[in-house]
């Protein structure tokens, strides 16, 4: 038989719960947010990079973030890495689209479509990708085609998963998978991040221009392996019958990530994303 205090502690316990679930919802909303801002001015910054320097006929352009990326004479590989940077524009200005609740409850017919685009995007991408390591390989050498090999897979792997279910109606398997896919899709921006905030903060020491150092074979799972421990720590918060230790880790997880992704993108656009966009341009001389 319940006491009082028992009946005293039911509204409180629902309180905090209510508390617990809104505070799981604004820190995904604020992730969310800062990283379709941030990946928007990365894929500006690819769209100018990569996509305007084959518009332009200089594709030696493409070798000032990775040397040797650009070969003349590979053609094949030369187009798939060309679909991989420039439907992986695409990905990181769809993917928050994707994840927002508003959309899929009152414009479906939109979220569906331009699902459709992105998941087809995802496919070019993580193929384009394959394809680029088979005719070239990385400047990294095998451990380096090992890792983006396999981020090149999984892509692959999640967006058949998010296609499947979503055409069979199996909707939270569709948005667990496309949660999954779209810490996948980030991946790439993260790598530039990454890099960007280690020079910031350690100088760059572990990583050298062949892209063979400590830090570089650390980085070719570390941009995408940790994205995919997150996204399922958010899926398994989400759940209604998670605990509320669990959402207040994921909680915690997703508020941490915000604001490190918030700093590290106002530094990097300053220092190196808005320069290289100005130039492409014409608005800042090289």
């Amino acid at each position: 038989m319940a006491t009082l205090r028992d009946a005293d502690a039911l509204p409180n316990s629902r309180l905090n719960a209510g508390w617990v679930d809104k505070a799981l919802r604004w820190s995904a909303k604020s992730l969310v947010a800062i990283v379709w801002v941030s990946s928007g001015i990365f894929a500006a910054f690819i769209l100018a990079l990569y996509v305007g320097g084959a518009v332009a006929g200089t594709y030696q352009d493409w070798n000032d973030g990775f040397p040797g990326l650009y070969a003349q004479g590979s053609l094949s590989a030369s187009i798939g890495i060309g679909l991989h940077f420039g439907f992986g524009a695409v990905l990181l200005l769809l993917g928050p689209i994707q994840l927002m609740a508003g959309v899929r409850q009152r414009h479906p017919v939109l979220h569906r479509w331009t699902g459709r685009v992105y998941a087809t995007a995802a496919l070019v991408t993580g193929i384009g990708g394959l394809v680029y390591i088979v005719f070239r390989g990385t400047v990294g050498g095998p451990v380096m085609s090992a890792g983006f090999a396999l981020y090149g897979a999984l892509i692959t792997v999640a967006a058949e998963e998010t296609v499947r279910h979503a055409m069979a109606r199996r909707l939270v398997q569709h948005r667990a998978w496309a949660i999954r896919l779209f810490a996948l899709a980030i991946g790439s921006w993260l790598y530039r991040m990454d890099y960007g905030f280690w020079r910031l903060l350690a100088g760059g020491v572990g990583h050298t221009k062949r892209f063979d150092g400590w830090f570089d074979m650390i980085m070719v799972f570390w941009f995408y392996l940790p994205n995919l421990a997150v996204a399922e720590f958010f899926i398994q918060g989400r759940q209604r019958n998670a605990s509320a230790s669990t959402k207040i880790v994921a909680t915690a997880l997703l508020g941490t990530v915000a604001v490190c992704l918030l700093l590290a993108t106002t530094m990097i656009t300053f220092l190196g994303w808005g320069p290289a966009i100005l130039w492409r341009l014409g608005i800042l001389e090289g």
